[in-house]
């Protein structure tokens, strides 16, 4: 793998990141898709995959049940941890951020781009709670699917964006020597700061 050189990293994390990201397009099946780790108000963890669905200087987007378990979590936390994992690139990027939710607006715009299938499993699926089996949510998307036969899917109110606003960034890349290269970002001036980090 090529170093990962101070000199060689954007000031600007984000255009960094936008580097990284075009290069994994090229070499990987899914590159949007990342971990989302939350916490509760029981300080537990829990990490999830799901799929960057936007992403600029204002944050990082995610959709989701706000009802789920994540979306639990960060209502009563919100502060998230984002994590790509690029294979077989080597590199790594983890965002550390503040969480708000998307406007309705911007929600309602993105929800009304899903396939038809995904917006009625979006009403059908009560996100992260138990259920008898395959069966009744099978049963469950039907009976939706006529509720809204020949009529569009509204979004559901408890299903939205999260957008997560970087405060901290660190890159890393694979170095066969187990050393790998650490960068990491932090706000600082007027812009951001870049330190290196023993791996």
């Amino acid at each position: 793998a090529e170093p990962l050189v101070e000199t060689a990293m954007d000031p600007d994390p984000f255009v960094q990141f936008g580097r990284w990201y075009t290069e994994a397009t090229e070499a990987v099946r899914h590159p949007q898709s990342m971990v989302v780790a939350t916490a509760g108000a029981d300080c537990r963890p829990s990490a999830r995959m799901v799929l960057l669905k936007d992403w600029g200087p204002e944050g990082f987007v995610f959709y989701t049940n706000l009802s789920s378990r994540k979306g639990r979590e960060l209502a009563v936390n919100p502060v998230a941890m984002l994590l790509w994992y690029w294979e077989p690139l080597g590199r790594q990027v983890r965002v550390d951020g503040d969480v708000t939710p998307v406007g309705a607006a911007e929600s309602d715009r993105y929800f009304a781009t899903r396939p038809r299938a995904a917006q009625v499993g979006a009403h059908a699926s009560d996100q992260s709670t138990p259920i008898d089996d395959r069966g009744a949510l099978e049963r469950r998307v039907a009976e939706v699917g006529e509720q809204f036969d020949g009529r569009e899917v509204p979004r559901p109110a408890d299903w939205g964006g999260i957008r997560v606003t970087a405060r901290e960034f660190e890159f890393w890349q694979n170095r066969e020597d187990r050393l790998h290269d650490r960068i990491r970002y932090r706000p600082g001036g007027d812009g951001w700061t870049m330190d290196r980090l023993q791996p």
